[in-house]
């Protein structure tokens, strides 16, 4: 197998909507509605996902009947961009609109559809993914919660950790095993479910990170019931789902603009520019997210296609992690040319919050070595 990172050109309706969300964005700064901050698609603001869902930026790609507007991925693709170079606070739909809407517009029940689309869209409603557990590292097949049949649907019990939102998220899309662990065949027997998390039995504790955020949390399923109608696909093949919707989390220009607010609030307090070293590194970090923004619309273009671009996705991903933690550490060698201007030390500032930030970005969505060893297998170097 060979890697296919073909050049895509934008659709023409693709840069009047730019404008748009360049415009919301420009009326949302205005109004105090945010400050810009690196990853902020990690940021949970609710007010901030509502007006984007009023605005008609969430679910963009999605049926009309569910409040879609049926646009291309391509399209989606540049609100997602313009909303992350701008450092605005999406996470409080960014996975809803990433990968869990998508996962149950292919996989769900007619039921769940109803139940939850129109409200991802509107904004109201937001998700969580529940995939890691304690002592299982990125090895996912170890997972132990477990799910076991009863009347009318299913009792949940384990633990999810590392759960980007869990604490303030309505709902999760969670893996478990609802069948008995099989050492020759450790994918089987996995299955996904649409698990509401305002359900009696979910307990909820935020985790406090270097930073003092609780971006995460840890998550316990003591007997929590889930109806039929909210198993993911066919019981039992959660793995290839969860497979699937990985190539959603890996692709996006999320894993390498989390830092684009970085570079814009250094430019606005000035480095100094009687050396070279500004403009090189500088140049350097454009040239790297010039190359990953390609590849990156490539993917999403492939996607568009129904094609099925993992190991384009998971080296994407690699790239645009290490670049993403290699900006804010070349950044710091750079020096003001006024030192005491506001400007500068909201740069400072910012370049703290990043540097202490940027320990975590090549642990979420899969380390270097499991996407290294994915890219391996789909070049059939293994």
């Amino acid at each position: 197998m060979s890697l296919a990172f073909e050049s895509v050109d934008l659709p023409a309706g693709a840069h009047a909507l730019r404008d748009r969300v360049r415009a919301f964005l420009r009326a949302q700064r205005e109004a105090s509605a945010y400050e810009p901050r690196c990853s902020g698609w990690t940021v949970f603001d609710r007010t901030f996902t509502r007006a984007c869902g009023e605005a008609g930026l969430i679910g963009l790609t999605w049926p009309a009947r569910w409040g879609g507007q049926e646009r291309s991925t391509l399209e989606r693709y540049v609100v997602v961009e313009e909303l992350l170079a701008a450092g605005a606070p999406v996470g409080g739909h960014w996975i809803a609109d990433r990968q869990s809407g998508p996962q149950i517009l292919r996989h769900g029940s007619a039921t769940l559809q109803a139940e939850v689309l129109p409200g991802i869209v509107r904004g109201e409603i937001t998700f969580a993914i529940g995939m890691s557990e304690p002592d299982s590292g990125s090895d996912l097949a170890s997972v132990r919660s477990r799910g076991e049949r009863v009347d009318g649907g299913w009792r949940l019990d384990g633990r999810k950790v590392w759960t980007t939102g869990g604490h303030l998220a309505d709902y999760m899309i969670g893996l478990f095993r609802t069948e008995p662990a099989d050492p020759q065949r450790r994918h089987a027997g996995l299955t996904q479910f649409a698990v509401d998390l305002r359900s009696a039995g979910v307990t909820r504790r935020p985790i406090r990170n270097l930073c003092g955020r609780d971006d995460f949390s840890e998550i316990t399923f003591d007997e929590v019931f889930v109806p039929d109608s909210h198993v993911i696909g066919q019981v039992g093949d959660g793995w290839r789902l969860v497979t699937g919707e990985l190539a959603f989390e890996r692709s996006g220009p999320e894993r390498f603009l989390s830092v684009f607010p970085l570079l814009v609030a250094l430019l606005r307090a000035g480095p100094r520019d009687d050396t070279p070293t500004a403009r090189i590194e500088l140049g350097r970090a454009v040239a790297h997210l010039a190359a990953l923004r390609r590849m990156a619309l490539s993917v999403a273009a492939t996607l568009d296609a129904g094609g099925d671009p993992a190991t384009e996705a998971a080296l994407l991903k690699d790239l645009g992690n290490a670049l993403e933690r290699e900006i804010p550490e070349r950044l710091r060698a750079l020096r003001l040319a006024e030192p005491g201007s506001p400007q500068a030390a909201a740069y400072r500032a910012m370049l703290d919050d990043t540097v202490a930030d940027a320990t975590s970005y090549t642990l979420r969505g899969g380390t270097p070595e499991v996407l290294r060893g994915m890219i391996a297998r789909g070049l059939g170097l293994r």
